[in-house]
């Protein structure tokens, strides 16, 4: 009998803490660990199963554990699961990487990696997948995202997402992982495609905030979304990722989710700054990391640097950056030529 797989989550935020149980569900004999630097939530993990300060009112398997110990929950590990803010990943990816042993057998390659972060690192604009390689070196890899609000799939509501890595058996191995009856992973090889995608969004989802704290209405709303996942679109081709990426789960379907849910941290930080309430006091009370924020001026570049124009992700990263009113904003997305669709959006 082989020994029980082992999977750490790093991070004790509500989607670390949902997609171990999401692990657990998939292969009740699985031995889950979740990391967190907060020792009250970790301990509430592993003897109550439960973590009210996220998932409020919902018990976790039984195989599901916690610790505050990151030595050891990377011992032995099979799967490193990475479920912290894109802006602190390589910190804690440097402090674990002497942690991370070979499998057991004499394997080489260590440990899977997968990614569950929808965001650019600030300083490099580096993709997750590339802060990982610079860190940890050639591990296999692969990310998961698509329209994943972590609440709902906590509750066990039905969700599809994508498992994507440049070799098809880590894609596998990645579906395998989290694959329930109320989570559907699907495979792809488009790593780009669905990190850029992931993050892009996040700007669409306080874009569309804004509009609805402006009271701007559904057809303004759904102009946010069309026209920049058509942004969103143009950069990930001019990046080497596919089109047809951005048009399925990780990209549509998950903007759907992020720009139409009030469970959205983006979204609820776009309404929050309508209202005019300054930027740190809407973060403080979002309960958790909103990736925008980080995100913004690391997706203008990548696109000034790709020659694609964004008109209205930089409307928005405008409001987040440089503070810039929504309103105004808001306006000159409203007041743009007349001209083919189908050119960038000025």
């Amino acid at each position: 009998m082989s020994a029980p797989r082992r999977v750490t989550v790093l991070g004790a935020g509500s989607w670390g803490t949902t997609f171990a149980q999401l692990v657990a569900d998939a292969d009740p004999s699985a031995r889950v660990v979740v990391w967190g630097r907060d020792a009250a939530v970790t301990e509430e993990i592993s003897r109550a199963h439960a973590n009210s300060r996220y998932l409020k009112g919902l018990r976790l398997p039984a195989g599901v554990s916690g610790t505050t110990d990151l030595a050891a929950a990377l011992g032995d590990v099979d799967d490193v699961v990475l479920a912290v803010p894109v802006q602190r990943l390589r910190g804690v990816l440097a402090t674990a990487a002497s942690h991370l042993a070979p499998r057991p057998g004499g394997s080489s390659t260590g440990p899977t990696v997968i990614s569950l972060l929808k965001g650019l690192e600030l300083e490099t604009h580096l993709r997750v997948s590339q802060v990982v390689r610079e860190v940890l070196g050639d591990l296999p890899f692969a990310v998961v995202s698509g329209p994943n609000l972590a609440r709902e799939i906590a509750e066990r509501r039905p969700c599809a997402t994508v498992a994507a890595a440049e070799q098809e058996d880590i894609a596998d191995r990645a579906a395998a992982l989290c694959a329930t009856d109320y989570f559907r992973p699907f495979t792809a090889r488009d790593v780009i495609g669905v990190e850029v995608a992931g993050a892009a969004k996040n700007l669409l989802a306080v874009g569309v905030g804004l509009a609805e704290g402006l009271g701007l209405g559904d057809n303004a709303k759904a102009s946010v979304i069309a026209l920049g996942l058509a942004e969103v679109t143009r950069l990930v081709v001019a990046m080497g990722g596919s089109a047809a990426t951005v048009a399925g789960l990780a990209g549509a379907g998950d903007a759907f989710a992020t720009c139409a849910s009030t469970l959205s941290r983006n979204h609820r930080l776009g309404v929050g700054l309508s209202q005019g309430r300054p930027l740190q006091e809407v973060l403080d009370g979002l309960g958790g990391t909103a990736e925008a924020v980080g995100t913004a001026r690391s997706i203008t570049a990548l696109a000034e640097g790709a020659g694609v124009a964004m008109g209205v992700i930089e409307q928005v990263a405008a409001v987040l950056v440089e503070g810039r009113d929504p309103r105004d904003a808001a306006l000159h997305l409203l007041s743009q030529p007349l001209r083919d669709e189908r050119l960038p959006w000025r």
